[in-house]
């Protein structure tokens, strides 16, 4: 192994270190994302279980900004972990390619 191929190949090991790290972080987004998600199912489990409570047309005024913060949390929620799903599968295929490119890493790499 020449002092080139050896310099290349610990580049290219470095290089998928720092595409692992960044997958980890979109796995972090979509942990948030998941319990982002999960808010608003809480939220109205709580209300369900104590609507026998409280009859739903004189807190009808509570309810619907309740219902459009539970919307956007939801769609916020979605959004994060679709976003992360997609950086994950890109960061899969960079992976790849520069197992592709290096065979030292196609050893360690599955």
């Amino acid at each position: 192994m020449t002092k080139d191929t050896a310099k290349s190949d610990s580049i290219a090991i470095n290089e998928v270190q720092l595409i692992l790290a960044e997958k980890r972080t979109s796995l972090a987004v979509m942990r948030t994302g998941i319990a982002v998600l999960a808010l608003p199912l809480s939220v109205m489990s709580v209300l369900i279980a104590t609507s026998k409570f409280y009859d739903v047309l004189n807190v009808l005024h509570f309810l619907v900004p309740l219902g459009a913060l539970n919307l956007a949390l939801i769609i916020f929620g979605a959004y994060l972990i679709i976003r992360a799903i997609i950086r994950m599968r890109h960061y899969d295929r960079l992976i790849h390619e520069i197992k592709l490119k290096h065979s030292i890493i196609g050893e360690f790499i599955d």
